[in-house]
C-alpha cells in the first residue's frame, strides 16, 4: 500500500468532496427558504433532485468503467459536477427568481456525481492484488466519505453565515480540486493482456449470470446498504430538527453538535476497515454486531430525552452503522471479478443512493403522523437488515 498511498489520498478526496458538495447544503435549507422566498417542501428537493437522478445513472457509470476505463469516466464526471454547481451558485447569486435555474444546476451536479464517487470503489479493488490491502483501502475511502458527512454541516453553516449562497460557490470550486488531485496523483493499473472488450448484450449476460450465482449474498448486502444509509439520513434529519425546535441550536453551532454522531461513524468506519482484511466471516460478524448495537441504542430513544442522552444514543448507533459500512464494501468488490466489479459496486451504490433520498422525506412523514415510533421505525429497519444479513451472506471459512 505505501506506492499507491498519493493514490489513495487523491482518490479518498473524492468522496469527501462530493460529501462535502450536497450535504453542506443541508443545514443551510432553512436560510434558503427566507433568502428566496420558497417552502420547506421546495427546499428538500434542492436535495433530493440529486439524489434521483444519480440513482439510475449510476449502473450506467460502472458499465462505462469497466469498458472504458477508470480515470476516463471518472474526471468527465467531475466537470458535469463543477458546471451544474457552477449554474446553481451563478442563479443564487445573480439572478431574482433563482429557485428553477438552482434544480436545473442541482439536476446536472447529480448526473455528474453518478460517475464520481460510484466509480472510486472499483478503481480502489483494481489498485491492490491482495484483498487485505483492498479492505484497508475501502476503510479509508469509507472514513473519507463519512468524514465529509461530519465536515459538512460545520462547513456549510459557516459558508451561509458569511454568504447565504457561498456553499454553492464552493462546489464548483471543490470539483476543480478533485480533477486536479486524480490528474496528477491517481495511476490505475494496465491490464497486461488487450483483450476485446464484451458487448455491451454480452455483458448484460455476463452480469445476469453473476445475479443468478450471487443472488442471496449480492441482494443482501444491496438490501443492507440501502437500509444503512436510510437510517443515517433519517436520524440526522431528525436530530437536525430538534436542535432547532427543542434545544433552539442555529447556525454553526447546530452544524458541530450535528457532527458527534457522524464523527462516531466515521471513527469506527476507519478502525473497522483495517481490522477486517480478507477475512469475510469475521465481516459478517461485524455486520451482525454493528446492526444489532445500532438496533439497542434505537430501542433506548424515546423522544424526550436531554441534549446529552441524544448524543450517546445517536453516537453509538453512529458506531453501529461505521463498523458495517466498509464491511459490505469489501464483500462487493472482493466477490466480484474484477471485468464486472465497476457494474456491481454500481448497483450497490445506486442502493445506497436510495436510502439517502428516501430517508429524510420518510422520517417527515414520520414525525407529523407517528412521532411516537419513530426510533422503533429505525430499529425496526436495522433489526431487518441484521436478519438479510444473517440469513443471506454466507462466506466460507476457508
Amino acid at each position: 500500500m505505501k506506492g499507491k498511498k498519493w493514490d489513495l489520498f487523491a482518490l479518498a478526496a473524492i468522496p469527501l468532496l462530493m460529501t462535502l458538495g450536497n450535504s453542506m447544503l443541508i443545514p443551510v435549507l432553512p436560510i434558503i427558504e427566507r433568502e428566496i422566498d420558497i417552502t420547506s417542501f421546495q427546499s428538500s428537493l434542492i436535495i433530493t433532485i440529486y439524489s434521483i437522478i444519480a440513482i439510475p445513472l449510476i449502473p450506467i457509470s460502472g458499465y462505462l468503467s469497466d469498458k472504458l476505463g477508470r480515470k476516463k469516466v471518472i474526471i468527465p464526471s467531475l466537470i458535469i459536477v463543477g458546471v451544474g454547481g457552477a449554474i446553481s451558485a451563478y442563479a443564487a447569486w445573480h439572478m431574482k427568481n433563482p429557485f428553477t435555474v438552482i434544480l436545473i444546476g442541482r439536476f446536472i451536479q447529480g448526473i455528474g456525481a453518478s460517475g464520481a464517487f460510484p466509480v472510486v470503489i472499483p478503481t480502489v479493488g483494481d489498485m491492490f492484488k491482495d484483498e487485505e490491502e483492498v479492505s484497508k483501502g475501502l476503510g479509508i475511502i469509507e472514513t473519507s466519505n463519512t468524514f465529509g458527512k461530519v465536515l459538512s454541516p460545520i462547513l456549510g453553516a459557516l459558508l451561509a453565515a458569511v454568504l447565504w449562497f457561498l456553499p454553492f460557490i464552493a462546489i464548483p470550486i471543490l470539483s476543480g480540486l478533485a480533477i486536479i488531485l486524480v490528474m496528477i496523483l491517481v495511476k490505475v493499473p494496465k491490464e497486461k493482456n488487450q483483450e476485446p472488450k464484451q458487448s455491451f448484450q454480452a455483458f448484460i449476460h455476463v452480469i445476469q449470470d453473476l445475479l443468478r450465482e450471487n443472488a442471496k449474498w449480492l441482494t443482501s448486502v444491496f438490501l443492507a446498504g440501502c437500509i444503512f444509509m436510510f437510517v443515517l439520513f433519517g436520524f440526522l434529519f431528525h436530530f437536525s430538527s430538534i436542535l432547532e425546535d427543542d434545544f433552539k441550536i442555529l447556525g454553526y453551532k447546530k452544524g458541530l453538535f450535528l457532527a458527534v454522531p457522524l464523527l462516531f461513524l466515521c471513527v469506527a468506519s476507519y478502525i473497522a476497515g483495517n481490522k477486517i482484511g480478507e477475512h469475510k466471516v469475521l465481516m459478517k460478524w461485524i455486520i451482525l454486531i454493528g446492526s444489532g448495537v445500532a438496533v439497542v441504542a434505537f430501542l433506548f430513544v424515546q423522544g424526550k430525552e436531554s441534549l446529552l442522552s441524544y448524543f450517546i444514543l445517536l453516537s453509538i448507533a453512529g458506531t453501529g452503522i461505521g463498523v458495517a459500512l466498509p464491511c459490505l464494501d469489501a464483500f462487493i468488490t472482493e466477490g466480484i471479478p474484477k471485468e464486472e466489479r465497476g457494474t456491481m459496486t454500481a448497483v450497490y451504490s445506486s442502493m445506497r443512493f436510495i436510502g439517502v433520498a428516501a430517508g429524510p422525506p420518510v422520517t417527515a412523514l414520520l414525525m407529523k403522523s407517528f412521532p411516537s415510533i419513530l426510533y422503533y421505525s429505525f430499529a425496526g429497519f436495522v433489526f431487518l437488515s441484521l436478519v438479510i444479513s444473517f440469513l443471506g451472506i454466507r462466506p466460507s471459512k476457508s
